[in-house]
């Protein structure tokens, strides 16, 4: 590799990983694939520029971390909202509730056993 791609290839990756952070931020999660395959073509290219990149990978590091860091929010944020989605679907089919007695009681609804059937 050309002693001057070094430096091309490390901006690229800086700049990849900035539009990342701003994709995951703004919840454009459509993209991520795309620059997925870009950051996996840079990092391929920084495998070969050996020993003289690594002074200028620090910063990069950091900010891989920090992109991370987004990911793991996000998918978090995903999760949640799913299981909330989900909880809501069961209130909207039936709702369960205690009474004076301290039974279980199921109101609205299918009954118990009951299949929905779709079209």
């Amino acid at each position: 590799m050309r002693a001057d791609a070094g430096p091309a290839v490390l901006a690229a990756l800086d700049d990849l990983l900035e539009r990342e952070r701003k994709a995951l931020l703004a919840g454009r999660f459509d993209g991520l694939a795309r620059l997925l395959e870009e950051k996996t073509a840079l990092i391929d290219r920084l495998n070969t520029l050996g020993a003289d990149a690594l002074p200028a990978l620090g910063g990069l590091r950091d900010k891989a971390v920090r992109n991370q860091a987004l990911f793991d929010g996000a998918l978090s944020g995903i999760r949640r909202a799913s299981g909330h989605v989900a909880s809501l679907r069961q209130v909207r089919r039936s709702f369960e509730t205690y009474d004076e007695t301290g039974r279980r009681r199921r109101i609205g609804g299918d009954p118990p056993g009951r299949m929905e059937k779709r079209a």
